[in-house]
């Protein structure tokens, strides 16, 4: 597998591509909930997708920042806040190509599911 390193630096190769590390407090516990997941870059903002695969629910990454949208986000040895949201409509079939540039199965992902897979842009804070 070729690698796909998104612009920038930083972030842990993974499966041939980086990943960042996202820290959400969970929705119901309260608790940190750390999670891998691969990014692309859109400017100084970083972006990630919540695809779960094509399953039918948003993974529980999703759900947490919906309900606390304040994050903390890894890439390499750099550790920062971030705010996050999903890309607006205008956004996201930009940002969504970035993604499937990274990741093309996210193409498929959306192929699998009817519901909308989002794009989560983090804004440092």
């Amino acid at each position: 597998m070729r690698e796909r390193r998104p612009p920038g630096r930083g972030g842990a190769l993974t499966g041939g591509v980086y990943t960042l590390l996202l820290t959400t407090r969970g929705r119901h516990s309260g608790k940190r909930r750390r999670t891998a997941l691969i990014y692309g870059r859109d400017g100084d903002d970083y972006l990630v997708v919540g695809s779960q695969g094509g399953a039918a629910k948003h993974p529980a990454w999703v759900l947490n920042l919906l309900a606390e949208p304040q994050v903390e986000v890894q890439v390499g040895a750099q550790t920062f806040s971030a705010r996050a949201r999903t890309a607006t409509p205008d956004e996201k079939p930009r940002m969504w190509s970035t993604m499937t540039a990274i990741w093309p199965a996210y193409d498929d992902y959306q192929a699998r599911t009817d519901r909308e897979i989002p794009v989560v842009v983090l804004e440092r804070s």
